[in-house]
């Protein structure tokens, strides 16, 4: 049976020319890179060098790259690490409806602690209005906190925008970069952002490594406690081989960024197509142009995501029905609730999503079995009957 992977946004596989760069740094180069001698000092190189790249990358310096363990370390470590700096100041934070739980578990954590949270609407694509931003800032705002694309629906915010709201009223701004970073131009000066947070594991990376790229000024307290590593800003002994990897993975990103974009918006816009043209009663989430090159998410009326996740993945079709992270639940996407979908259609979505290795085949096999799974379930569904 053919196998297709179609879910790069849940995680991407690691490209070999990573596998090739980390090698060394499991048998050869493993010091530990606190140690001044030259096993120590060898494993330190390759971890300086990933930073200026990732630096570079980000139009950022190297002193503001803090290396993390992925995603939710470095959001955790922007909320959480700005609320406790800036306590003095203010108590009040500002996210959107929209964001992931490594952003509103955070916050939730914080209001028990006496901080107060404003979550900012978005309209039908699930776009944040900059001036509902500026609406919500108060003089105990200390922090906006805006993710640069949605992981589940692909809408691009206008973060450039918001930030020079932030900017404008001396507010701390953090933006979840996860799903943009190695896919779309990220440029921290150009998105006018103090925090940035973004994780390997998302762009031919490998898992448990991540980079909060923090302004220099910006006030922060300490998430990890222990060792004076990353400037005394996050203790552990350094994921010398991850943090390699993560440099490479970069570098790929940046030689075939623009490429791989035309290619994955091509085979994306021909997929969205070719569903809602096969298969009557679905919908498009998200931005029609305003979305992620790789990202797909429909809702198919009248029948369960979770159903047609499985008929694909009998077939051999990878998909999700939004965040890997909350794929236990059962109940809706908050995100697509957001958008205004009613609880029965947020039920039926499907998220498919491209990466380096999609081909034209790909979309061809899905679209040609999809519609076949939905007609079997609609067929059984009372839902389709009753319509």
């Amino acid at each position: 049976m053919e196998r297709i992977y179609l879910d790069y946004a849940a995680t991407t596989p690691c490209d070999p020319e990573v596998l090739k760069a980390m090698e060394p740094y499991f048998l050869e180069k493993f010091g530990n890179a606190s140690s001044i001698h030259s096993f120590g000092q060898e494993a330190k190189k390759g971890i300086e060098d990933s930073r200026e790249v990732i630096a570079k990358f980000l139009g950022a310096k190297p002193e503001e790259i803090i290396f993390t363990s992925g995603g939710t370390e470095s959001d955790n470590t922007a909320i959480e690490g700005v609320a406790l700096a800036n306590k003095a100041k203010g108590s009040h934070i500002i996210i959107s409806a929209i964001e992931h739980h490594a952003v509103s578990e955070p916050c939730k954590f914080l209001e028990k602690l006496g901080f107060q949270t404003t979550q900012v609407k978005v309209d039908k694509y699930g776009l944040v209005d900059p001036q509902d931003v500026k609406k919500a800032i108060t003089d105990k705002t200390i922090l906006i906190s805006i993710m640069h694309a949605n992981n589940e629906i692909g809408t691009i915010q206008p973060i450039s925008e918001i930030g020079k709201i932030a900017k404008e009223k001396g507010v701390t701004f953090h933006t979840d970069a996860v799903q943009t970073v190695g896919h779309i131009p990220v440029n921290v000066d150009e998105l006018n952002v103090d925090l940035l947070s973004m994780s390997g594991h998302k762009f031919y990376g490998p898992k448990g490594v991540g980079v909060l790229y923090a302004r220099k000024g910006t006030r922060l307290e300490r998430y990890m406690h222990g060792g004076d590593q990353e400037r005394n800003r996050r203790a552990s002994t350094y994921n010398a081989p991850g943090i390699v990897g993560l440099g490479k993975a970069i570098q790929l990103c940046q030689k075939n960024m623009a490429e791989e974009t035309k290619f994955q918006t091509k085979l994306r816009d021909r997929m969205i197509k070719g569903i809602l043209d096969k298969i009557p009663e679905t919908v498009l989430n998200g931005h029609a142009q305003i979305r992620l090159p790789n990202n797909a998410n429909v809702s198919v009326k009248y029948i369960e995501g979770e159903s047609m996740l499985l008929n694909l993945d009998m077939l051999g079709i990878a998909a999700s029905t939004g965040s890997a992270c909350t794929s236990t639940s059962l109940e809706p996407s908050h995100v697509l609730l957001a958008i205004g979908l009613p609880h029965e259609i947020a039920h039926g979505s499907l998220r498919f999503t491209l990466g380096r290795w999609s081909k034209e085949s790909d979309v061809d096999y899905l679209l040609e079995h999809l519609p076949k799974i939905v007609a079997k379930l609609r067929a059984m569904s009372p839902l389709y009957e009753k319509k």
